[in-house]
């Protein structure tokens, strides 16, 4: 068998995909230009804020979302630490701040439609805005989307 059929069977096996600027891997969407945490959250740059909800595999994990437990506008959060839960029929599960800082705005409309984690984590389910008090710092402890991919393959394996 000569490489080119050895290269199209790997491609092929992978549990990766690349689509556009989302790579996929356990039928989880990754989106690429955010950073990650080991415990499932993602959080979007925007201009000195940063922006927090759960990756498509937290949601996936968790099934219907029916409850959020928002954070106050004003407080401090620490990097690694816990600062709410998300509630879903299956199971409870706490959320780690990807960055210290303080909370400037919460997603109010989970309070009413928390489903919209499922529907949409990467969009209208994020759950809170964060000023960064130490970005710098805090970015050396986060994934990219790349190194999520792959530390996502290894947990997905252990399943």
């Amino acid at each position: 068998m000569n490489s080119e059929h050895i290269a199209k069977y790997a491609i092929a096996s992978s549990p990766v995909r690349r689509e556009d600027s989302v790579l996929k891997v356990a039928d989880s969407e990754i989106r690429e230009g955010l950073y990650y945490t080991r415990e499932h959250e993602w959080m979007k740059l925007e201009n000195d804020k940063c922006r927090i909800g759960i990756t498509d595999y937290a949601q996936k994990s968790l099934h219907e979302v029916v409850y959020v437990d928002l954070p106050n506008v004003g407080k401090t959060l620490t990097q690694g630490v816990t600062f709410g839960t998300v509630e879903s029929v299956k199971a409870v599960s706490e959320l780690y701040s990807p960055v210290s800082g303080e909370v400037v705005e919460r997603n109010e409309k989970l309070v009413e439609s928390p489903e919209l984690v499922n529907q949409e984590p990467y969009g209208a389910g994020w759950i809170v805005i964060v000023k960064s008090s130490r970005l710098p710092d805090d970015l050396k402890a986060l994934l990219n989307a790349e190194g999520y991919m792959k530390f996502l393959e290894e947990v997905t394996k252990k399943r």
